[in-house]
């Protein structure tokens, strides 16, 4: 059974229909590209499965092993194992590389998780896991966050998700104004991420390099999927790329 079952779902923003009977599936331990142009309907589908209002989903089912999403707060929906690193990245800049990891952590005592089975709940990974990952917060845990380089910055957006340990993290244009060496070193993490069992799911404008470290793509355009295949395939599918992605 896929880990992540996306079926069908019609999803708006007010009146404007952004998501249209769109299907996806992701498998347990795989790295996953959702590509599409700007407007696409790519961080809906994100938004979608992270139980984030808006949009509102008005038709479909989304499942997370097994579990029906739609309709869930977002908080439950974290806590069940979803983890959603977006666009902005959302670190507090005022605080140090290890006060916005330890801000991550998802204390066990919190009303949130009253009447929840706690065996259902994964701890936090322990921060020196989360260093191993990104050698470069190691260097830089004493660091006001806000004086990171934008690269290290995405690094810690994506390690402060990491922190709660998910199952499946979703990165939202990871890469978007990063130098390519540091791009680089964002696939090095993102491989390490999924070597260790994280199932990931990378919506990024950068069509190349998301098809570079995924396993398999979706297209979306216009709110609906019109290609899903292999990586390979895709990157010597020239007609398509160009078609629905300008490369």
């Amino acid at each position: 059974m896929s880990l992540l079952e996306v079926d069908r779902i019609d999803a708006y923003y007010g009146q404007s229909h952004i998501l249209r009977d769109l299907s996806l599936e992701i498998e347990d331990g795989e790295v996953c590209a959702l590509l599409g142009r700007n407007g696409a309907g790519k961080t809906t589908t994100l938004r979608c499965v992270a139980g984030a209002t808006p949009p509102d989903v008005r038709s479909g089912e989304i499942r997370f092993d097994g579990d029906e999403v739609v309709g869930r707060e977002t908080e439950d929906v974290s806590i069940s194992g979803i983890g959603l690193v977006p666009e902005e990245r959302r670190i507090f800049p005022n605080l140090t590389v290890e006060e916005n990891l330890h801000l991550a952590e998802v204390s066990r005592n919190s009303s949130n998780l009253i009447g929840r089975n706690l065996s259902q709940v994964s701890e936090t990974r322990p921060l020196r896991e989360i260093y191993d990952a990104f050698p470069r917060l190691d260097d830089r845990q004493n660091q006001m966050a806000g004086t990171l380089s934008g690269g290290e910055q995405q690094m810690l957006a994506i390690a402060r998700a990491l922190r709660q340990n998910p199952r499946l993290l979703m990165l939202d244009e990871p890469y978007e104004g990063l130098a390519p060496q540091i791009i680089e070193d964002v696939e090095d993490a993102i491989r390490r991420i999924s070597e260790e069992g994280t199932t990931v799911l990378l919506v990024e404008q950068n069509a190349a390099a998301a098809i570079k470290i995924a396993e398999r793509c979706y297209i979306v355009d216009q709110g609906e999927i019109v290609y899903e295949g292999p990586s390979e395939e895709l990157r010597a599918d020239e007609e398509t790329r160009q078609r629905y992605l300008g490369v």
